[in-house]
């Protein structure tokens, strides 16, 4: 899948954020590609992602994402990268979502995009929720005390780093979705990351 965020970094707090944001936006990006283009407007700074339709996730939501990772991952790993699927893809990751239990793939990626909301918030290493502002300064002071990694990736995952402090992601507007995704947490990254890093 396309990352949004893939900076060369060895701090394990940075790749598990940055994939978690990577995650949400190139599901974004296969679900954006349904829809028709936005009317122009006057020439924003950035493009703007649809707002996140915020749900109560659920346990048989999770399962059913754990359990078609392995299946939609087979289908996405032979798009290029940065390119948008033609409607066969869609028709392919839609038929998958459905054999999992979802109404289809825009159903299956809100689930995703609010578990990765969720998780963006996790401090990887307690694995407790502290919130993504927590998280991401708490890397920025990782990235800077890193003395091993060159100077332009520093800088690169710096740059990244302060462009999401600007660019908060929303608070989660449904508490028990923190409790459901710590409970599944550490199955969760491995599903969800692994094709991220």
């Amino acid at each position: 899948m396309p990352a949004l965020l893939r900076p060369a970094l060895t701090a394990l707090g940075v790749a598990c954020l940055l994939s978690a944001a990577s995650l949400a936006s190139s599901n974004t990006a296969l679900a954006q590609a349904k829809q028709p283009p936005a009317p122009s407007q006057a020439a924003p700074a950035q493009p703007q992602a649809p707002a996140l339709k915020q749900i109560a996730l659920t346990d048989k939501q999770i399962d059913g994402v754990l359990a078609a990772q392995k299946d939609m991952d087979a289908v996405t790993a032979k798009l290029p990268e940065n390119t948008a699927p033609d409607q066969k893809v869609i028709a392919q990751l839609d038929e998958v979502a459905k054999k999992h239990g979802f109404a289809g793939y825009d159903d299956y990626n809100n689930v995703v995009d609010n578990i990765s909301l969720v998780i963006g918030g996790f401090d990887p290493a307690t694995k407790k929720y502290v919130g993504t502002e927590a998280v991401i300064k708490a890397q920025i002071a990782q990235v800077q005390a890193d003395k091993k990694m060159p100077a332009k990736d520093k800088k690169e995952a710096l740059d990244e780093l302060n462009e999401a402090l600007k660019t908060p992601a929303p608070a989660v507007e449904n508490k028990a979705n923190i409790d459901l995704v710590s409970k599944y947490y550490d199955k969760l990254i491995a599903a969800l990351g692994d094709d991220e890093n």
